[in-house]
């Protein structure tokens, strides 16, 4: 690591002029490309105060040997000249955005003779129009066979073209009526192109002509009594409208747009893109990228525009984003000056387009989702993640087993922890556990982890004390000491013993996790927590955090857990909620199970009702006896109920009270 102070630049030596500047390392390497609307004042703030610069960037200071520095005229040249450096040099930390797919386009080979449709990938090609991307390739060939109908466009490859026309016999697209065969020479060269021209035209939005057309033709043959010819254009007409409805319209006819949203966290982040042509989407594609460098969402934006932009022709009037970019007027005008007209770059606000951009945040968030899971199957990931967290947390074993629990709660109601765990780096499911908190009152997370460490282990400690395990833990050669149940061939639940518990907090409630397996006894556990902020690692009495590199294995796995554990706490506290707000009189009549209540409230339409009906008349429903409507009656109105209760037995007998028994 090199100190900046060796390679910082003399002072005044430095312009204030806008300017792109590139950071090297000791091999003469390019690691890091930046612009400023001024270089003196953008240089100077990594060399000023070394520990007030974000960890990444202190890291890509140490790195560099030498920095230099090109002045320019406009901040627009500033960002033109940026995207190429980094095009050329790959710099290690700048944000470098990479398909998380190959996407597929429909495209239009205008430059042959006799244009081709065909779905292509990879580098465009000049004088070929592309439509899409799409997200998959049978979508577009769906559309295309729809198309063909309509407009009998060539769709064969050369080898094909050049033998059937050798062998003067269309293939089979064209004796059914889906190729104009100019193969044969069934249609010229200009009628080919014209055909070829249409189908870009619909393709691109112009759907309305088309449509209006193949009506009145078809008006005219069944008014000439060519019937047949009325319903082939019937037929290609509802060919039209089948392509159409698989593009879905969600804004006005007029409206051509990209929208872009963003999921991140403090590691890495997705896009996705939907293009809007014509007010319908024409295709969807997605990136992703590690974030290296401290960035936000709007630095974020403007990586994204210059690198996907720069090279694009097909520049929108109008870009959505969720964030303004820092030079809002030069990204502006570069884009405009790519298009060759005017282009808006804008957040929306309110109204169907901040409605759809939503849906892109959603996609978004779901390729980032499944980005992390992508990553977190690998194997050598997994291996190398666990190492780096026994390197960090200086395990004495990797930490093969890692349980996290997370605490979820509305302004102290309805408390309740999750329990997730992962093996081998991949979560366990089926081992997940849920917990009510019973013995905290109100908002406590602290004293709340102390009670969910302390339940699951005394499980634990009850499990192995029924098999003799607490004297043979951790020898797994020892077959009779196996936590499995003989009974069912299963696991017990919370035999197994996790290498690591990972609490979601930072010193308090890892104070709290520990002190509960100390009071328990349980000493071969390690605890750590991870605080959300930083996403630091917090040891049991330590002042000092541990703090994993940010874009390492190690902390990608962490995250991964604790998010798995607040999905999954979150979801049982709503579930929760969700219960206590529908809760019913009817749940307290003893001996009254789900489905008879359902018949009761079906059959009389409210409790309201229900309340006010007489014993015979709650008799009527289908399944209750006179006793046992005589007893709901009863229990409603707060009198006793009749010996035997509803369902005919005796008090404190009988599944439903035993099942409540259990219950609590």
């Amino acid at each position: 690591m090199a100190d900046p102070a060796t390679y910082r630049p003399a002072p005044g030596s430095i312009p204030e002029s806008p300017g792109v500047y590139r950071f090297r390392d000791e091999h003469g390497r390019v690691i890091y490309v930046g612009k400023a609307k001024s270089l003196r004042q953008r240089l100077n703030s990594y060399f000023a105060d070394f520990s007030v610069l974000h960890p990444r960037t202190q890291t890509m200071v140490q790195t560099a040997a030498r920095v230099d520095w090109t002045v320019v005229a406009t901040e627009v040249e500033a960002l033109q000249l940026e995207y190429s450096w980094i095009k050329e040099f790959d710099p290690r930390f700048n944000v470098r955005y990479r398909d998380d797919k190959s996407y597929p386009y429909l495209a239009v080979t205008l430059n042959e003779d006799f244009p081709r449709v065909m779905v292509m990938r990879g580098a465009k090609r000049k004088g070929v129009r592309y439509f899409g991307p799409y997200s998959h390739a049978w979508a577009i060939r769906e559309t295309v066979d729809q198309l063909l109908r309509v407009f009998p466009v060539r769709t064969c490859s050369a080898g094909v073209f050049k033998r059937q026309h050798q062998l003067d016999r269309p293939c089979l697209l064209g004796y059914i009526g889906k190729c104009s065969a100019p193969c044969v020479g069934r249609v010229s060269p200009e009628e080919h192109r014209l055909l070829a021209e249409d189908f870009c035209d619909f393709m691109a939005g112009h759907t309305t002509r088309f449509t209006k057309r193949l009506e009145r033709y078809m008006r005219e043959a069944a008014a000439s009594q060519e019937y047949e010819r009325a319903a082939r254009l019937r037929d290609d007409i509802r060919a039209l409208e089948r392509a159409l409805e698989k593009q879905t319209v969600v804004l006005a006819d007029t409206t051509d747009c990209d929208m872009i949203a963003f999921a991140e966290d403090e590691l890495e982040a997705a896009v996705q893109v939907f293009y809007v042509r014509g007010g319908r989407i024409r295709g969807q594609r997605g990136w992703v990228v590690d974030k290296v460098e401290d960035v936000t969402t709007a630095d974020l934006v403007e990586h994204f525009l210059i690198q996907i932009y720069s090279e694009s022709e097909s520049v929108p009037r109008e870009v959505l984003v969720p964030a303004m970019p820092p030079e809002e007027e030069a990204m502006t005008e570069l884009l405009c000056e790519q298009r060759g007209g005017p282009v808006r770059l804008r957040v929306p606000q309110r109204g169907d387009k901040k409605t759809l951009l939503e849906t892109v945040a959603r996609n978004a968030h779901e390729a980032l989702k499944q980005h992390k899971t992508r990553r977190a199957s690998d194997l050598t990931t997994r291996s190398r993640a666990l190492q780096e967290i026994q390197d960090a947390l200086e395990l004495d074993d990797a930490p093969l087993r890692i349980e996290c629990y997370d605490v979820s709660n509305l302004q102290g109601t309805n408390v309740v922890a999750s329990m997730v765990v992962f093996e081998d780096g991949l979560a366990r499911k089926a081992e997940y556990r849920r917990f009510t908190i019973k013995a905290v009152e109100g908002q406590d997370d602290v004293r709340s982890i102390h009670e969910v460490i302390t339940r699951r282990f005394k499980r634990y400690l009850a499990e192995s004390e029924k098999t003799g395990e607490l004297d043979a833990l951790g020898d797994p050669e020892d077959g009779a000491h196996q936590p499995i149940d003989p009974e069912t061939g299963r696991p017990r639940k919370f035999a197994y013993p996790p290498n690591l518990v990972l609490v979601d907090g930072g010193p308090p409630q890892v104070a709290a996790a520990q002190r509960a397996l100390d009071e328990l006894g349980v000493d071969d556990i390690a605890v750590c927590g991870i605080a959300k902020r930083l996403e630091e690692l917090w040891l049991p009495g330590e002042s000092d955090p541990v703090i994993l590199p940010r874009n390492s294995e190690g902390m990608f796995l962490v995250q991964r857990v604790r998010d798995e554990a607040h999905r999954f706490a979150i979801a049982f506290h709503r579930q929760r909620r969700s219960k206590s707000m529908t809760v019913s009189e009817l749940d307290n009549v003893p001996g009254l199970g789900p489905a008879r209540r359902a018949a009761l409230l079906k059959h009389f339409g409210s409790l309201k009702r229900l309340k006010d009906a007489t014993p015979e008349q709650v008799a009527e429903v289908p399944g209750i006896g006179r006793r046992s409507a005589e007893g709901i009656v009863a229990a409603l109105h707060g009198t006793a109920v009749p010996s035997g209760g509803p369902g005919g037995r005796g008090a404190g007998t009988g599944g439903d009270g035993e099942h409540r028994g259990r219950r609590s």
